[in-house]
């Protein structure tokens, strides 16, 4: 049975006051716990279809990230380690201890340093489209990107985006789900999104991965050219207790393009709890 139940959408207070926006799916027989953690100028609702593929064992949060969405649009810098201790924040004033913590590309990097700093809190991980490090060069890249976008506006970026998104194919297919997409990223702010690019451009959480005990899913698209099948390799090859799998014919935002495969991601990560 697929989940059948609204969300609902409650606030939390990160430690230096900003508010934090996330929207929670009840399962009537939850007994499972996620969270889920969106890409780079998305919001909470990047994970709707994959929610809404899940079953009712299922009780779920899906964050808008500081400077995204419903949340507090702050003056940077922003850093990934405070956007984790925003989702601990987050997870507090829910009542949770724990759970299942999932994220795609930007939201990845955020679980990954929300498994390093608080690993208490992470049974499983679930790291879709994701990198723990974008490589030499990537703070003078996402710099480039980050002034494009305070220069040209949002829209200068749309063409390069969505390319980068979805697959060919996919973008033929569902323009629906592009026109969407492309809604979202156009209503960002400017200013917090240029924020977000540097730390995207900062961020290295390498060195965190030998150190993880819980079970990782690594899920990447075979045409992602933003976050490679190489970078999610390079993650398995040293996260001890990690599958890879790599999806032929998906590109970036595999939870977009596919969300019943994602769904099945983590149900099958939450197969995996000791």
């Amino acid at each position: 049975m697929e989940m059948d139940v609204p969300s609902t959408t409650a606030d939390a207070r990160a430690s230096d006051g900003t508010s934090l926006t996330y929207r929670r799916w009840q399962g009537k027989e939850s007994t499972q716990r996620a969270l889920l953690i969106h890409s780079l100028a998305m919001t909470g609702s990047f994970w709707d279809e994959t929610v809404a593929a899940l079953d009712n064992t299922w009780d779920v949060i899906a964050v808008d990230c500081r400077g995204h969405g419903g949340s507090g649009k702050p003056p940077g810098p922003y850093t990934v380690e405070s956007m984790a201790d925003d989702v601990a924040c987050v997870m507090d004033t829910a009542g949770w201890q724990n759970a299942l913590i999932a994220g795609a590309s930007m939201g990845g990097c955020i679980a990954l340093a929300l498994a390093a700093r608080h690993p208490a809190r992470c049974q499983g991980l679930g790291l879709f489209d994701t990198t723990a490090w974008y490589g030499d060069g990537a703070e003078d890249a996402w710099e480039g990107r980050a002034r494009k976008a305070l220069d040209e506006g949002l829209s200068a970026l749309v063409g390069f985006q969505k390319t980068r998104w979805f697959s060919d194919a996919f973008r033929e297919a569902r323009p629906d789900v592009v026109e969407q997409t492309i809604d979202v990223f156009l209503a960002n702010d400017v200013a917090a999104y240029a924020e977000t690019c540097r730390m995207l451009g900062r961020s290295d959480q390498r060195p965190g991965l030998a150190g993880f005990a819980m079970p990782v899913e690594i899920v990447v698209g075979e045409e992602d050219y933003a976050t490679t099948p190489a970078m999610a390799q390079a993650m398995h090859d040293v996260i001890a207790d990690s599958n890879l799998t790599v999806h032929p014919g998906l590109r970036h935002f595999t939870p977009l393009e596919a969300p019943e495969i994602i769904a099945g991601h983590l149900a099958a990560l939450a197969g995996r709890l000791d």
